[in-house]
């Protein structure tokens, strides 16, 4: 006996300040057998459990259904990557605010083809973004990365004392470094000097 396919909807706020009422009703409207509510993910990298748990329980012919994109996916990549994900249960998509987006259609390879495109360009522009403003911040004198664990002065101390014969061991006993830390600074040093 063949399971029968499933509706199921995907409702999600990002914090747990707001109401998944609407989203709720809506999924219900579109026929979601069963709906499936996500609070408190908001952040780029925030989990969301209760998404994995929707991707997981698509068999075959079963349908995700959302609101719209943005309850979903943060990004384009990861909408892509979801969609991925729904294509290997065999299950099918589709966005109550844009209907376009239904991959039980046959414009939806065009649909995602685009949406690779979007994804592609959105990640080019970011990246210019952050590459201008790293320029930025570094012309402005901010500096990036860990704080050293050597002031200045301890610096040019422990390149003496290594540079009059003390072993790398036991200068970085002195300081409570280890001797790499000490072995990059000579590295750093050598680098500058030639």
């Amino acid at each position: 006996m063949q399971k029968e396919s499933m509706i199921l909807g995907y409702a999600r706020v990002s914090t747990g300040g707001q109401d998944l009422t609407q989203q709720t009703e809506a999924l219900r409207a579109a026929g979601c057998q069963k709906i499936i509510r996500e609070t408190g993910s908001a952040g780029a990298n925030a989990p969301r459990p209760r998404l994995r748990q929707a991707l997981k329980s698509l068999d075959p012919g079963d349908v995700l259904v959302v609101t719209a994109i943005d309850r979903l996916a943060r990004d384009t990549r990861d909408l892509l990557n979801i969609l991925h994900e729904v294509k290997l249960s065999e299950a099918a998509f589709r966005s109550i605010a844009e209907p376009l987006v239904d991959t039980s259609t046959e414009l939806a390879e065009v649909v995602i083809a685009v949406l690779g495109i979007a994804a592609k360009w959105e990640r080019g522009r970011i990246i210019a973004r952050t590459t201008a403003g790293r320029v930025q911040a570094k012309a402005d004198g901010v500096k990036f990365g860990r704080k050293p664990t050597l002031t200045p002065h301890q610096m040019r101390e422990a390149t003496l004392r290594v540079a009059n014969g003390e072993t790398q061991r036991a200068v970085a006993r002195t300081y409570n470094v280890s001797q790499a830390t000490i072995s990059r600074l000579l590295a750093g040093r050598t680098e500058t000097e030639q």
